[in-house]
């Protein structure tokens, strides 16, 4: 089993903790990782796209000129897609793009996300994480303590709206409940700060 240092959120060391191997401890499957961040960040997409076609643009009710007789090549309508201001052919319309991967894939997948974090060192487990108020300078102050420098993906074991409020406002932080742990998260976030509960909650889960 991997062990890594438990902190208080002062950032000293106050012990270690025993990561379950299931969860934390296997090699990274690179290629279902590439799998399961495609499939979110397809899910995100709005697809609100929309072009109009020959039907939906307007003009174009009468025959420009009769069929036959003027030399001229035959046409139906002004809003044909070969004219100018005619309607788009094949154009993007509204859609989903929205696809679901296996299960047992998509918990591959959060199983070598998280990995990954322990093995290149990228994850700090807390022993606790709470807060009477939102108070983003304390939150802020608890980040320094942990010598936070870039992005951190920050997850207790259920959620708080203390935490939640205290977080959003700083610049490449993110709060989110162990049950709203994923993949994409843990991957664009360089560090992974969890906390010990947190991590019972994760591998009850996920082992």
């Amino acid at each position: 089993m991997p062990k890594v240092a438990l902190y208080n959120v002062n950032g000293t060391q106050v012990g270690e903790v025993e990561l379950a191997d299931a969860v934390f401890g296997i090699e990274p499957n690179t290629h279902v990782l590439h799998e399961a961040v495609l499939m979110q960040q397809a899910s995100l997409r709005q697809g609100t796209h929309k072009t109009k076609g020959r039907s939906e643009v307007r003009g174009g009710g009468r025959k420009p000129w009769k069929q036959k007789g003027t030399g001229r090549a035959r046409q139906g309508s002004i809003r044909a897609p070969q004219w100018k201001g005619g309607g788009i052919v094949f154009g993007p319309t509204p859609r989903s793009y929205a696809y679901k991967l296996p299960k047992k894939v998509r918990r591959l997948a959060i199983r070598s996300a998280l990995s990954s974090k322990v093995i290149d060192n990228n994850i700090i487990v807390l022993d606790q994480l709470a807060m009477n108020a939102p108070k983003t300078k304390e939150f802020a102050a608890i980040l320094n303590n942990l010598k936070i420098e870039r992005k951190a993906l920050v997850v207790a074991a259920s959620y708080d709206d203390n935490l939640a409020l205290s977080a959003r406002n700083i610049p490449g932080v993110k709060f989110v409940a162990a049950d709203g742990i994923n993949v994409l998260d843990v991957m664009v976030y360089d560090k992974l700060i969890i906390t010990k509960d947190a991590v019972s909650k994760v591998e009850e889960v996920l082992a």
